[in-house]
C-alpha cells in the first residue's frame, strides 16, 4: 500500500486524485465577493474550513476576495497550482481548462453546468472537456458537481458550496446528485457520522464511482465507501474494482432510478423477469457492495461501521431492562439468519451472582425493569467476556429514575476497555437523548427501536461472510463450439432470431449441459420408432419454426405409454394445429424420456442492455412467472457465484432433499449455469435463453434439461 502524500510535498502526488484531493494549493476561477453567489460560498468554505495550503482567488478584475489577493487569470498567479475549481459560465470552462494546462494544473473540479445535462450543445461541450482533460494529462471531477471534501488534519478542504461545514469521520462519500451531498453534509452531526473524503461526482466525464472507489482503497483514514448512484457508468470495471476493495472495506450503495426493464417485452421467462434493476442488484451482490433503499438506512448501516469492529461470528446476545423489546430483537435475530448466543454456564453462574431472582441468566438477559446503573454495566462486561458471544445489543428503556445518557456513557466506556466486539444499543426514550448524546463523542451506534438495531448487526454479518467468502473462479469447459458455430450461422441464415425447440436443445448439448434423451421424428411412423428406441413412458413436443411457446397451442404431450397412445396424441396435435392455422411451422416432433420430477427448476440467461448477461436460477414449471422465486447474477459466473445463486432462492430447500426425496446433485446444478454462462460469454448474440423446466430426477437426483428455448440478438 502506497504511502499517504506528507502536505509539504507539492510535486510528488502518489495518485492521480491527490492534485484534486490532496491539493497544496487551489484556484478558485470565479470566485467572487457578490455574497450568495457560488464563488462567494466557495472562497468561504475554504477559509472557515481551514485549508492548509495557498488559496488563489481568480477573477478578471483582481482585487481582493475574502482578504485575498485576486489574479485576473489563473496564468497570474506566481506559485504552482495543484488544483483548480472553475465557477465560470459555461462557455468559457473549455479555454479556462487550456489556461490550467498551460500554467502546469493538474487537477479540476468543474461546479460550472450547463454541459450534457441541458442537451445536445452541452453534451457536445462535456465530449471536448473530456478530450481536453485526456489529452492535458489532467483528471477532472464533475462538470455540473458540488465539489470535493478532504477532512484530514493535514488538508482541511471545504471546496464546495454546501451551507454548513464537514464533519470529520471514516467516510469516503461518492454522490452522483450535488444537491443530495450538499443536503447531507448539512446534517452530518445530526446523523452521527462523519466523512473522511466526500466527491460529488456530477456528470462524471472524467472521474467516477470506480476511480474513487479505487483511490479510496489505499487512502487508510477512509474505512467505508459509501455510493449514491443514479447510474453505474462502466459495470464491468465496477465489478472489478468493486470485488477487491470489499474484501479490505466496507462498501455501501443506495442505487436510485430503478427503470423499467430494458427487455420488458422479452417473450422469454427469462426476459420478462429480468430488468435493469435486477442486474443492478446482481452486480452490487456480486461486488461485495451492501445495498440499501433509503438514505435514512444508509446513513444507520454506515453508523453501525464507524463504531464497530467486524464480527468474528453471528452470534447476538442481547441484554435488556424490559422483555417486550428483547423477544422483538430475538425475532429479527432469526429473521435474519442469525443465532442467538448460547451463554456458558460460567457466564450464566456470574450473572445470578448480581442480577435478582427474578431475572432471566438465559440469551436475552432480561435484567428486569429495577436494574440500575451498575447491572448494565456487569452484565455488558459478563456477556462480551463468553467466547459463544459474537456481538451485543444492549436494550434500555426508561425506569425508575435511571438517566438514559449515565447508560449511553457507561456503555460507550466498557466498549472503550473491550473494543473487539460489535455492542450496538437500543434507547427506547425521548428524541432529545439521540441530540444530547450527538454533542459529544460518540463510540456506539445508538437506535431508537431493536428492530433498526438488528439491521446494523446483520449488515455487518453480511461484510464478514463477504470477506471470508472464497474469491472463486471462473472455469473453462471443453465444448463444442463449432456445432453452436453452425446452428446460429443456419439460423441466421433464414432470416430467423428463434432457434427450434430441436436447435436449442443441440446448443445446450454441445455445451455440456445434460438434456434428457430424445430423437426427432417427421411424420407418425418415425415417432412411434423414436419412441420405441428411447423407450417408453415419453413426452412428445412439438417443434416449431414459428411457434414459441408450446404449451399455449398443446404442443406438449407427456406420460405417452404405447404406440397406440402416440400415434393418438400425434394425430391430434396436427388437427389442433391444422384448427389454428399454424400447421406450416412444424418443423416435427421430439420424442423424449419421461422424466419423473416432482421438482422443477428454471435457469436460463437475459441480456440487460446496460449491464451485459445476466443468469437465472429459480423454481420453474409453469408457475415460474406466478412465483417469482427467482435470482439473477452477472455473467461470467465465478463457481463462487454459482454456489450463491443456487442458494439465493426459496427453491434450494426442494434441492436438500425435503420429505424424503433424494438430495439434487447440487454440484451439477451449479455446472449447468457455469455452462450457461460460459456459452452467453462465448456467444454474446445469445440474447434470452430458457431451460424450462430444469427437472431433479426423483430417481437420480440428476439436473436434466428437459426443454430448451434460445433467441438470438
Amino acid at each position: 500500500m502506497p504511502a499517504n502524500r506528507t502536505f509539504g510535498d507539492e510535486h510528488t502526488m502518489s495518485h492521480s486524485l491527490d492534485h484534486i484531493m490532496k491539493p497544496s494549493s487551489i484556484a478558485v476561477i470565479g470566485a467572487s465577493t457578490k455574497p450568495h453567489t457560488i464563488g462567494s460560498d466557495l472562497m468561504k468554505r475554504l477559509i472557515e474550513f481551514g485549508f492548509k495550503g495557498r488559496i488563489y482567488p481568480v477573477n478578471p478584475k483582481g482585487g481582493m476576495i475574502e482578504g485575498l489577493q485576486a489574479y485576473p487569470s489563473v496564468l497570474d498567479i506566481e506559485g504552482p497550482v495543484d488544483m483548480a475549481v472553475i465557477v465560470v459560465n459555461s462557455k468559457f470552462v473549455l479555454s479556462t481548462i487550456d489556461q490550467c494546462h498551460e500554467k502546469g494544473v493538474k487537477g479540476l473540479v468543474v461546479i460550472s453546468a450547463g454541459f450534457k445535462e441541458s442537451g445536445k450543445e452541452g453534451a457536445e461541450m462535456e465530449a471536448q472537456l473530456y478530450e481536453r482533460v485526456k489529452k492535458y494529462g489532467m483528471r477532472c471531477v464533475g462538470p455540473n458537481c458540488l465539489g470535493v471534501v478532504n477532512t484530514h488534519p493535514d488538508v482541511r478542504m471545504d471546496a464546495c458550496f454546501a451551507e454548513s461545514l464537514p464533519v470529520r469521520g471514516d467516510i469516503g462519500f461518492v454522490s452522483q446528485s450535488g444537491a443530495l451531498g450538499g443536503g447531507i453534509l448539512n446534517i452530518l452531526q445530526d446523523l452521527g457520522i462523519g466523512f473522511a473524503q466526500f466527491v460529488s461526482i456530477g456528470n462524471q466525464a472524467d472521474v467516477n464511482a470506480e476511480d474513487a472507489i479505487e483511490y479510496w482503497e489505499d487512502q487508510d483514514d477512509v474505512r467505508q465507501i459509501l455510493l449514491y448512484m443514479e447510474s453505474i457508468k462502466d459495470p464491468a470495471n465496477f465489478r472489478k474494482l468493486a470485488s477487491r476493495v470489499t474484501k479490505v472495506k466496507p462498501v455501501l450503495a443506495l442505487k436510485a432510478g430503478r427503470s423499467a426493464a430494458g427487455a420488458s417485452a422479452a417473450s422469454s421467462h427469462t426476459g420478462s423477469l429480468a430488468g435493469s434493476d435486477r442486474a443492478a442488484e446482481a452486480l452490487l451482490r456480486q461486488s461485495g457492495v451492501i445495498r440499501e433503499y433509503s438514505l435514512k438506512q444508509l446513513f444507520a448501516t454506515a453508523k453501525v461501521f464507524a463504531n464497530c469492529p467486524i464480527p468474528k461470528g453471528d452470534r447476538v446476545c442481547i441484554i435488556t431492562n424490559s422483555g417486550g423489546p428483547g423477544i422483538m430483537a430475538t425475532d429479527s435475530v432469526i429473521d435474519y439468519g442469525m443465532q442467538m448466543a448460547q451463554l456458558s454456564e460460567t457466564t450464566k453462574e456470574t450473572l445470578r451472582s448480581f442480577l435478582p431472582a427474578a431475572a432471566s441468566v438465559k440469551n436475552p438477559v432480561d435484567m428486569i425493569a429495577s436494574a440500575p446503573l451498575e447491572h448494565y454495566r456487569r452484565t455488558l462486561e459478563t456477556v462480551l467476556a463468553d467466547e459463544g458471544v459474537d456481538m451485543v445489543i444492549s436494550i434500555y428503556l426508561p425506569f425508575l429514575g435511571l438517566k438514559d445518557t449515565d447508560v449511553a456513557k457507561a456503555l460507550m466506556e466498557i466498549k472503550a476497555q473491550q473494543p473487539e466486539k460489535p455492542i450496538v444499543g437500543v434507547f427506547m426514550t425521548k428524541n432529545e437523548f439521540f441530540s444530547e448524546i450527538s454533542k459529544g463523542e460518540v463510540t456506539i451506534p445508538f437506535f431508537m427501536y431493536a428492530e433498526e438495531a438488528v439491521d446494523g448487526l446483520a449488515r455487518l454479518n453480511m461484510q464478514r461472510k463477504w470477506m471470508e467468502r472464497p474469491v472463486g473462479t471462473t472455469p473453462v469447459f471443453d465444448v463444442n463450439k463449432s456445432a453452436v458455430s453452425d446452428i446460429f450461422a443456419a439460423v441466421k441464415s433464414e432470416g430467423r432470431l428463434e432457434l427450434t425447440t430441436r436447435e436449442s436443445l443441440d446448443v445446450l448439448e454441445a455445451y455440456g449441459v445434460r438434456v434428457c434423451r430424445a430423437r426427432f421424428a417427421v411424420g407418425e411412423d418415425e415417432a412411434v420408432a423414436a419412441a420405441q428406441e428411447v423407450g417408453y413412458p415419453v413426452v412428445m413436443k412439438m417443434t416449431s419454426k414459428s411457434t414459441s411457446h408450446k404449451t399455449d397451442v398443446g404442443g406438449v404431450r407427456v406420460n405417452i405409454g404405447s404406440d397406440e397412445e402416440l400415434r393418438a396424441q400425434y394425430r391430434d396435435l396436427v388437427a389442433k394445429l391444422k384448427e389454428r392455422g399454424i400447421l406450416d411451422g412444424l418443423e416435427g416432433v421430439i420424442i423424449q424420456e419421461m422424466v419423473k420430477s416432482n421438482r422443477e427448476l428454471v435457469c436460463g440467461i437475459a441480456a440487460d442492455p446496460q449491464y451485459g448477461p445476466m443468469i437465472m436460477f429459480g423454481t420453474g414449471g409453469v408457475f415460474v412467472e406466478v412465483m417469482k422465486d427467482v435470482g439473477f447474477a452477472l455473467a461470467p459466473l465465478t463457481d463462487a457465484d454459482a454456489h450463491d445463486l443456487v442458494r439465493s432462492v426459496k427453491a434450494f430447500k426442494l434441492l436438500e432433499g425435503a420429505r424424503g426425496t433424494k438430495p439434487a446433485d447440487i454440484a451439477r446444478v451449479e455446472e449447468t449455469l457455469l455452462r450457461l454462462s460460459q456459452l452467453v460469454t462465448d456467444y454474446p448474440i445469445v440474447q434470452e435463453l430458457d431451460i424450462n423446466p430444469l427437472m431433479i430426477s426423483n430417481t437420480t437426483g440428476e439436473a436434466i434439461a428437459v426443454d430448451g428455448r434460445i433467441k438470438l440478438a
